[in-house]
């Protein structure tokens, strides 16, 4: 046992969750974390609704652990509107969720509803400004992450060795620390922090349970130091394996293209293309910072394993 606020509060082994990714957040990888001991998170921004039915179903069918549904606000389904992340987060209760981590919008939106209800709320915040936000706002607890992280980052770019101490400093709720974590070393050193937990994203995808293509998960085990970059700073930033058409995308930001110009070639199918078809060239593979520190693909079972030995070994190094 590795016990903290996080794992009381949830009743998981370990304090490690999954991040919900997008496309590839999918049953058979959140079963397997929540199995191994910690804290699987479906991520329903593009799933409909009669698909989120079926993942919650399978999920229940192969562990009876807890497990987390995480609610974009904006969502990234081709088919999505504004209602749908109140369908999804609907629908999600009426199936017995109870545990639930929300990004990319306002604290204020779901969490209410959401206590009322029974739920456990974890929001997560690029800043520690939005820590405070999100705790006056009633969850449970926040997820702190760093610009490190894959996929969607904030504007703000805060880096995870700043922002996790001064969202520690900033709420009394748990902090879960994300962004840049990939093995024991970084756990320990989020904890060290102050952080109650840790969020892994880009470590995940390289494991036999995640659905993600198998070209991109080899492209993570054969990243260099620095795999990725930043694109659409000036619209909707997000984070990504070096790719043709994010090169493109960067180049057109600095030679002065337009938000509008930049979305309509980013496109809403381009993630899916890269996580699920594994297409280098016109697909976007959304992807942390750590990438470049995974070796090998491996079983979730494994991942786990070799996070708690490595944060036992990293801290007994500790003065």
């Amino acid at each position: 046992m590795l016990e903290t606020r996080v794992t009381k509060l949830l009743g998981i082994r370990y304090p490690i969750f999954q991040g919900g990714m997008a496309w590839i957040s999918r049953a058979e990888l959140v079963a397997a974390v929540s199995e191994a001991g910690g804290l699987g998170v479906l991520a329903t921004g593009t799933l409909r609704p009669t698909e989120l039915k079926d993942e919650l179903r399978k999920v229940r069918a192969a562990t009876d652990k807890p497990f987390a549904v995480n609610v974009s606000l904006v969502p990234a389904h081709p088919d999505a509107d504004a209602k749908t992340a109140a369908i999804m987060t609907e629908l999600a209760l009426e199936e017995g969720v109870r545990i639930f981590t929300i990004s990319a919008g306002s604290p204020g939106v779901m969490t209410e509803k959401l206590k009322k209800r029974g739920a456990i709320v974890i929001h997560v915040v690029p800043s520690a400004r939005l820590a405070k936000k999100a705790e006056a706002a009633g969850v449970d607890a926040v997820v702190a992450e760093g610009y490190e992280a894959g996929g969607h980052v904030g504007h703000d770019e805060h880096t995870s060795v700043v922002l996790w101490p001064s969202a520690v400093r900033a709420v009394k709720i748990p902090v879960i620390a994300a962004g840049g974590i990939a093995d024991g070393a970084g756990m320990a050193a989020a904890l060290a922090f102050g952080a109650e937990g840790v969020q892994l994203g880009t470590r995940f995808i390289a494991t036999a349970e995640c659905n993600a293509h198998a070209v991109f998960k080899q492209r993570i085990v054969d990243a260099p130091e620095t795999p990725t970059t930043v694109y659409c700073k000036s619209t909707h930033p997000g984070r990504a394996l070096v790719t043709p058409l994010v090169d493109k995308l960067v180049a057109m930001e600095k030679h002065g293209a337009s938000g509008e110009e930049l979305e309509r070639l980013r496109g809403r199918g381009r993630s899916r293309a890269g996580c699920l078809d594994g297409d280098l060239d016109e697909g976007i593979l959304p992807c942390g910072a750590a990438a470049g520190l995974v070796t090998r693909v491996v079983t979730v079972a494994e991942v786990v394993r070799e996070l708690v030995e490595g944060y036992s070994a990293a801290k007994a190094r500790m003065p």
